[in-house]
């Protein structure tokens, strides 16, 4: 469940990473000392070393201790969908040789890490490592990262709803034109769920399903919290796709008009079948 303790990492994050790249220029963000502790002992500080030290902080910051799981993600191991969206956003900011997938940097920054592969101590019941944590979670290393990255602005509204409605719930009414915002977001994605080339994509269940669902059960409790203290109605988000329905109803309706046509040239052609026997 999204909450304060976790929304206020990823401001963090987000402070320290810009959302953009202007002029095409490299990464200007000065994370050294903050994030020292998460770099290998090399010298690098290259764009993905960066972005890797990001990604270790909010895996330590979320699930690198009993406390930390419990206050920050609530015990549930599902938040990790919201680093690899994160991570798919950042890397799919700036082109480069080496990472072309999540898979890609699962094997070069993940798979034989230590700050990776480190056992964690009183949550073994869940998870061992933060590498555990994701390979509970592979199917996302099997999307598109371009695809998933297109949840990032809707995970980010999301999160800065809870944060403000954290710290006065009586602030439902001056944020309803956000979480209308967030609303539209994710009809757009909802609706985009049949434009990509994956084709498992329309499958319940499927890794796209799955993200959609995250997004709308943390909206739907915050939706619920303003309606239970400030009798504020957020808008609903869309349960099905637009798509769906029309792509649904055509086919049914292409097989009735086919069948009819073929009765009325069946028809036709017996009718004048008859008439050249007859003469």
């Amino acid at each position: 469940m999204m909450n304060y303790n976790l929304c206020s990492k990823f401001h963090i994050v987000r402070k320290l990473f810009p959302n953009e790249f202007e002029n095409n220029e490299d990464y200007k963000i000065d994370v050294d000392n903050f994030f020292n502790e998460y770099y290998d002992n090399n010298n690098k500080r290259d764009y993905l070393d960066k972005v890797n030290a990001g990604c270790l902080y909010l895996f330590k910051n979320l699930f690198g201790s009993s406390h930390s799981f419990k206050e920050c993600t609530q015990n549930n191991m599902k938040v990790v969908e919201y680093i690899i969206i994160w991570l798919s956003y950042m890397l799919s900011l700036k082109s480069n040789g080496k990472i072309n997938n999540l898979k890609d940097f699962y094997n070069q920054y993940i798979k034989n890490a230590e700050k990776y592969t480190n056992h964690i101590s009183g949550v073994e019941s869940h998870y061992r490592s933060y590498k555990d944590l994701i390979d509970k979670n592979n199917y996302l290393l099997n999307m598109d990262m371009i695809n998933i990255s297109k949840f990032y602005e809707s995970f980010i509204l999301l999160c800065e709803l809870n944060t403000k409605l954290y710290e006065n719930v009586s602030n439902c009414e001056e944020y309803l034109g956000k979480a209308r915002k967030f609303v539209k977001k994710y009809d757009e994605l909802n609706e985009k769920y049949y434009d990509f080339n994956d084709k498992y994509s329309i499958i319940k269940g499927s890794p796209y399903n799955q993200l959609l669902s995250k997004l709308s059960n943390d909206y739907n409790n915050l939706k619920n919290r303003c309606k239970y203290y400030k009798s504020i109605n957020y808008p609903s988000l869309p349960t099905y796709s637009r798509r769906s329905v029309i792509r649904n109803t055509l086919i049914p309706l292409i097989f009735v008009v086919t069948a009819i046509c073929l009765r009325i040239a069946y028809k036709v052609n017996n009718k004048e079948l008859k008439i050249y026997i007859h003469h």
